[in-house]
């Protein structure tokens, strides 16, 4: 024979019941809104890839050494996986390995000739090892690629660099590389404000293309 509980105990193993879930999910909602699960593995080449591109998007505070590990493994398994190979160059650019980052660019602009930020990186790289003409060559190519690029529809964003900052720093890094090596710090530091500006550029499209689109419905 079933026994059939009165009501009021099964209200109160309801009320358990929920509490116990209660008590699973709403840690778990509380680590994903923090980011914390930022740090758990991601799986196959296209997550692998995405973590560590966020690393360059995270106003200059990425763990970049773990972005270099992440993207070795991609450009293993997949070297011609979107821009892995110019991402993996720049991170090396990033750490001062200006020797891998020279050889990786190199293998970038082989795979994708009009990659401009390869071109500019590469140019940089070059010049940081003192190989001043191949460097200004490098550069001069991607800059004119990033200006003829770099507007609105840019990395499918339809509105990009609305407040100018990029367009005008590509304008300063063309007038510098005009005059030449003399100019060589001010060209490195100009590339560096560019690649700076681009990263928060994507930065915010990124966040904000989303919500601008979902506010159009």
């Amino acid at each position: 024979m079933i026994e059939i509980l009165p009501r009021r105990f099964a209200a109160e193993i309801m009320k358990i019941r929920l509490l116990a879930v209660g008590y699973i999910i709403l840690p778990l909602l509380v680590l994903l809104m923090s980011g914390c699960f930022r740090s758990m593995p991601q799986f196959g080449v296209g997550g692998r890839y995405l973590a560590a591109k966020e690393e360059f998007l995270r106003n200059r505070g990425g763990d970049i050494d773990s972005a270099i590990k992440t993207l070795e493994s991609v450009v293993q398994e997949d070297p011609t996986y979107k821009d892995s190979l110019a991402l993996l160059g720049r991170a090396y650019y990033l750490k001062g390995r200006f020797e891998e980052a020279n050889a990786m660019l190199q293998r970038a602009v082989a795979v994708n000739q009009e990659d401009e930020i390869a071109w500019v990186v590469l140019g940089a790289t070059q010049m940081r090892l003192n190989r001043i003409d191949q460097g200004l060559e490098s550069l001069k190519g991607g800059i004119t690629l990033l200006s003829k690029s770099s507007v609105d529809g840019y990395h499918n964003y339809s509105m990009w660099d609305t407040r100018g900052l990029i367009r005008a720093t590509i304008r300063r890094t063309a007038f510098l590389l005009a005059k030449g090596a003399e100019e060589k710090d001010e060209i490195l530091r100009s590339v560096g404000t560019l690649l700076i500006r681009i990263d928060d550029e994507e930065n915010f499209q990124r966040i904000d293309t989303p919500r601008r689109n979902r506010s159009e419905y």
